[in-house]
């Protein structure tokens, strides 16, 4: 009767424990040298002036276009597509920094937005934005 030897599954952890604790060794002897590197962080402080206050563009359900200077606490104000962005031209000359924002009715065609927002980079004006909820 012949005897089958039975395999043993064995993992030699040996080579591994050397390699780890020369790696130690190397980290430990490296480390005073490393310069700690110096994070510059902002200072946080009152700003100079108040962010501008948007110009606001309307467009009413029915096709109508307003025009609202926050700015100046102005009302809003008919205009014709036509004439918003001579309009518009001539009050970003005047405060060039100023947000254009677009507040549309719900039930406006995306349409109308998206060839209001070209008109004002026709303009020259990069700083538009897309107004979510209309403030009281």
């Amino acid at each position: 009767m012949a005897r089958t030897r039975k395999q043993v599954a064995q993992i030699n952890v040996v080579p591994m424990i050397d390699v780890m604790l020369v790696l130690l060794v190397i980290f430990m002897v490296t480390a005073p040298f490393i310069n700690p590197g110096q994070v510059d962080l902002p200072s946080v402080g009152k700003t100079a002036q108040s962010p501008a206050q948007p110009l606001e563009i309307i467009i009413k359900e029915s096709g109508e276009y307003q025009l609202r200077n926050r700015a100046t606490g102005g009302s809003a104000r008919a205009v014709t597509k036509s004439a918003l962005a001579d309009e518009i031209a001539a009050l970003h000359r005047a405060l060039p920094d100023q947000p254009v924002v677009i507040a549309a009715d719900k039930n406006v065609r995306y349409e109308e937005v998206m060839n209001t927002m070209t008109l004002l980079q026709q303009a020259q004006i990069t700083r538009i934005g897309l107004l979510a909820r209309p403030a009281p």
